[in-house]
């Protein structure tokens, strides 16, 4: 009995841990994104490269896996459920057009509050007073971390407001639909769909001259690969594995881990200054994450019916 018990914690974890390593690919994102920018690409084709790039590699797995077939109908619910997921960088580089980096994340990191809100609506869980404390540390640890106390005046737009806070809308609907979506579809051919939709939703709204374009497709490539590598293949392929397990709930806390994994990089391949407060708000984050998913452990294991005792 007590050897199933830790099976079951395990278990827990590792799915709670691959959401959480889905988080962190996105957090690379902004580093590689600020190295584009500053050779010379425009955000339109940053954004394009990133899904097209990653498009091509999923689906690259895809060919090496033995996938089962699937039926019109999944396909096109899965198609449509990569619409948010492409939306999300759409929006979140448009908001960057018109904040500073600081300011448009912190609109971006509102998902994990929306995410708790949707997962009370539609699956009726009311926050506990545990997840409540946790998301109050995770938004005031992302202000620390995005250094909006520095004491410069910050410069807001509504267009970039409007923006930002779209991007956490569709980042909090793509979350809940990689829980919920055909779940019993394999991970990689799930995340491959995902990744389709949401470059067709990019090219439609940027069409991909750059394609044509062979010297600049060619100089593209490195910053596209990366991008697609940390942007469209590697969440969704972690959140399809994850958050079917872990909920829509705790599923919005543990991509927290963005906010870090961004400070760390930028303060290492960047040579950004972090100050002491920035670490604080990092070690906040790191620290709201721990503690929502020890409750979520808590609850989850006592509605299954069994006791496990957790630190």
């Amino acid at each position: 009995m007590f050897f199933e018990k830790g099976v079951i914690l395990i278990k827990s974890w590792h799915y709670a841990l691959t959401v959480f390593l889905g988080g962190c690919c996105y957090g690379m994102l902004s580093t590689i994104v600020k190295l584009a920018y500053s050779a010379g690409f425009p955000s339109s084709v940053v954004t394009g490269a990133q899904y097209f790039f990653g498009t091509i590699l999923i689906w690259s797995l895809v060919l090496v896996t033995k996938a089962k077939k699937l039926t019109l109908k999944q396909a096109l619910k899965l198609l449509a459920s990569g619409i948010p997921f492409g939306l999300t960088g759409t929006f979140y580089y448009q908001s960057l057009q018109t904040l500073n980096a600081s300011l448009a994340i912190i609109f971006l990191f509102q998902f994990v509050w929306i995410g708790t809100l949707v997962d009370w609506i539609f699956n009726k869980k009311k926050p506990t007073k545990g997840k409540l404390v946790s998301i109050s540390i995770l938004i005031i640890g992302s202000a620390l971390a995005a250094n909006i106390f520095s004491g410069q005046r910050a410069v807001l737009s509504w267009q970039g407001i409007l923006w930002g806070m779209l991007s956490a809308l569709t980042f909090t609907t793509f979350i809940f639909l990689s829980g919920s979506v055909e779940k019993n579809v394999p991970p990689v051919v799930r995340s491959a769909l995902f990744a389709t939709g949401a470059l067709i939703v990019v090219f439609l709204l940027f069409p991909p001259s750059f394609l044509f374009n062979f010297p600049v497709l060619f100089r593209l490539m490195p910053y596209g690969l990366l991008l697609g590598l940390f942007g469209v293949v590697l969440p969704p392929l972690l959140f399809s594995i994850g958050m079917p397990h872990v909920g829509p709930g705790l599923g919005t806390i543990l991509p927290a881990s963005e906010l870090p994994v961004a400070i760390i990089m930028s303060s290492i391949v960047l040579a950004e200054h972090v100050s002491w407060t920035q670490w604080l708000g990092v070690f906040l984050i790191l620290t709201g994450i721990i503690c929502g998913n020890i409750r979520h452990k808590k609850s989850r294991v006592d509605a299954n019916g069994i006791e496990v005792s957790l630190p």
